[in-house]
């Protein structure tokens, strides 16, 4: 090992190596220690472990993975030996037969969830994806692997300054933060937890760390000694009083600090409740009763001695939270006017918070999910379990939190969530509309197979797509999610509605060769007599056959001839009775060129749904975790947005000449008459290059509101139908729908 390692390395090495057997040494078998050193030894100089390129060494990266994971965690033996022996497996140096009959099946089974769960890291799969953290437990299967996991991030960030490339530590600084650091605080790591959300805002944002860390140095000693100062007469006059009792003081982390100073916007200088002091009453208690009672009697004490801030004063004893809870919280004037915040709890309360029903990232609001709590929970007692070795506890806790879930890769690495059961085709949807809708097939691990296929946890999915392509009514049957689902159906629905187009300018055509002149009220009267509820039903039933266009025609001219015999002034119908459709779809192009940040071209991106956007609209993108959406400036959400996360608006502009449709919805109100409704769609109908796609009308207090959707090719042409819908008699106001 001479050559493998520096002789700084080595003296590392003999004193880690023995430090880690020391924490050991009550779980390890006779054999244990002799034959890890015999296949370190036999890997090691077929390359196993290379320095990366960081110069950090392979083996005592693992090393102190493994130590940390020991001292800190708590791990034992099999998994342990599991984080040493898995890169040789990986690297094909070590047979996990090996593994099995050297160290045992437990050991082997952690070796193969190691390496299933770094397969994940393999596809460069967004860590920051909701879906992550789901499909590593699933992968993971066992939490002992997610501990492992948490070790050996906490020793890169340790480690963060040794790494060449900037980019990635960020990138490990953003994966503490956002799913390792949680994870150490639902599992009772609560030093780990701080330590990662310490260490990642360090190499996030140095400036913020380094000025924050400066304030509490600075400040420290004082610090101190107004704690000492704050709690000696506390404990005093408690004592007198009988109690017995735990106080101390704390003070927040970094992390901590820089998000108070983010929220409130204040100073350093301001910050009132750096830190805060927890009063742990001791038991026994005769009865709940008598528990809160005692705690009710500190809390008398504490804010006889100092004056409380009543808009501060929180009671979850007299009624605990809705997770379980029980502690009173309250802020008081200290010496020289310092505001102190001051918990009260017995030790059953504390244990309750501190074991997880009640757990301290729950109640500052972080996203709560069914199944991992109660899960984690378990985990955490186990963790705290006085027995010899808790972690015996957890080989049977296994990790199958998301059964009703799976989580599938897209050809670049991203995932997505499915439910079980979901097929080929339901992928296809999720992925986009348009390739759900020429979906033939599709390539999973490699293999074709058909767009009926159930998917697998893990699956690599390849959507394989022809333009000739298109729904079919038997596809329902086939999906397992709503969004496949109301996609097909939403496709099913445009080819009637083109087939009922086609059908409109059929009978226009008959009118015009029989010399008709078409009179569009006549003809919605006519329809609504037939007992067509929408417009399109009438139309599909004449592309079907279902109607005669020349049957038609004379029942036409028959009821024109008697409502003009008629001598009676007619009825004026209310708007309300018009059809109505069903709201339009979101619409996704990629047809018109559009350019995002300055010169970036072929991105895929979707138009918002709260503005619809057109060609030649002016625009802004948005970066969102769901991919681009493409928003017009104006748009109701614009401010929001730009207040909340201004660094996800990226510019954005046309370009080209405006090639694709565009759905725009325009708000209608007017006089409430049948009449007038179809004097509008008679008027879109006859617009060049523009159709009406749905619309729904209502009418109340004598007016009727209607939303009519269209099909525009850019701006001008919709800002022409707006003019022109605006002159129709009767029509009291013309609005864009999503203007801000």
């Amino acid at each position: 090992m001479e050559i493998f390692f520096t002789p700084e390395e080595k003296k590392e090495f003999a004193c880690r190596y023995r430090r880690l057997l020391r924490a050991l040494r009550p779980t390890l078998e006779k054999e244990d220690a002799g034959k890890v050193r015999r296949i370190l030894e036999r890997v090691i100089p077929l390359g196993c472990y290379q320095r990366d390129k960081n110069g950090i060494n392979g083996l005592l990266r693992s090393l102190d993975t493994a130590l940390l994971a020991a001292e800190e965690i708590g791990l034992k033996r099999s998994s342990l030996i599991a984080l040493l022996l898995y890169r040789p497996v990986m690297k094909g140096l070590l047979p996990i037969e090996e593994v099995k009959e050297g160290f045992g099946d437990d050991a082997a089974k952690l070796v193969e969830r190691l390496l299933r769960t770094s397969e994940l890291y393999a596809r460069n799969t967004a860590v920051d994806s909701e879906n992550f953290h789901h499909l590593l437990f699933s992968f993971a299967e066992d939490v002992r692997v997610i501990l492992l996991m948490i070790a050996d991030r906490l020793y890169l960030l340790r480690n963060g300054k040794r790494m060449v490339d900037t980019e990635e530590r960020l990138r490990l600084s953003r994966e503490a933060a956002y799913l390792y650091a949680p994870l150490a605080h639902r599992l009772g790591l609560y030093s780990i937890k701080g330590e990662m959300e310490d260490l990642s805002l360090k190499y996030t944002d140095p400036e913020r760390y380094y000025f924050i860390k400066l304030k509490l140095s600075e400040t420290k000693r004082s610090r101190d000694a107004y704690i000492a100062e704050f709690i000696r007469p506390v404990k005093e006059k408690l004592e007198m009083e009988g109690f017995r009792f735990d106080i101390k003081g704390r003070t927040k982390s970094i992390h901590s600090i820089n998000n108070k100073l983010k929220k409130q916007q204040i100073e350093f200088e301001n910050i009132y409740d750096l830190f805060a002091i927890r009063i742990i009453l001791e038991g026994p208690f005769a009865s709940l009763e008598k528990e809160r009672s005692e705690c009710w009697r500190a809390f008398s004490i504490i804010t006889n001695m100092y004056q409380p801030n009543p808009k501060r004063m929180k009671d979850w004893i007299s009624i605990p939270k809705s997770n379980g809870y029980e502690s009173l919280h309250t802020t008081v004037m200290g010496p020289g006017g310092r505001w102190v915040e001051v918990q009260i709890r017995t030790r059953r309360m504390d244990e309750i918070a501190e074991r997880g029903l009640a757990a301290h990232w729950k109640y500052k609001g972080v996203k709560e999910e069914v199944g991992l709590d109660e899960f984690m929970t378990n985990v955490r007692m186990a963790l705290e379990s006085k027995d010899s070795d808790p972690f015996e506890l957890m080989k049977n806790f296994r990790m199958d939190l998301y059964s009703d879930e799976i989580y599938v890769f897209t050809p670049k690495g991203a995932l997505l969530k499915l439910p079980k059961g979901a097929t080929v085709l339901d992928f296809a949807f999720a992925v986009h509309t348009e390739v759900g809708c020429h979906c033939v097939s599709a390539i999973v691990n490699g293999r074709n197979v058909p767009i009926r296929q159930v998917l697998q946890n893990g699956d690599s999915v390849s959507v394989n797509t022809q333009p000739s392509q298109s729904p079919k009514p038997g596809w329902l049957s086939i999906v397992a999610t709503s969004k496949a689902r109301i996609r097909i159906k939403q496709a099913l629905r445009e080819e009637a509605a083109k087939n009922a187009e086609y059908a409109r300018e059929l009978l226009q055509r008959r009118f015009k060769n029989r010399k008709i002149e078409l009179d569009e009220p006549t003809l919605m009267r006519y329809i609504k007599k037939k007992g067509y509820k929408t417009v399109t039903e009438f139309y599909i039933d004449i592309s079907s056959g279902k109607l005669d266009p020349n049957q038609v025609i004379e029942e036409y001219l028959e009821q024109d001839k008697k409502e003009k015999e008629s001598a009676a002034e007619p009825e004026v119908i209310s708007a309300g009775n018009f059809s109505a459709q069903t709201e339009v779809e979101e619409k996704t192009t990629q047809q018109d060129v559009l350019v995002i940040d300055k010169n970036l071209t072929g991105i895929d991106y979707k138009l918002a749904k709260c503005c619809n956007p057109i060609y030649g609209d002016d625009i802004f993108a948005f970066v969102s975790t769901q991919g681009i959406r493409i928003h017009r400036k104006g748009c109701p959400n614009e401010q929001e947005m730009r207040n909340r996360f201004g660094y996800r608006i990226v510019d954005a502009r046309w370009s080209g000449k405006g090639s694709n449709e565009y759905v725009a919805a325009l708000l209608v109100t007017g006089r409430d008459d049948i009449g007038i409704v179809t004097n509008i769609t008679s008027l879109i109908g006859k617009e060049k290059g523009v159709a009406l796609r749905s619309l729904q009308v209502d009418s109340r207090d004598g007016y009727f509101h209607g939303s009519f959707s269209v099909l525009v090719k850019d701006s001008p042409s919709l800002s022409q139908l707006i003019s022109k819908i605006k002159n129709t008699r009767g029509v009291v106001s013309v609005q864009r729908q999503g203007e801000g």
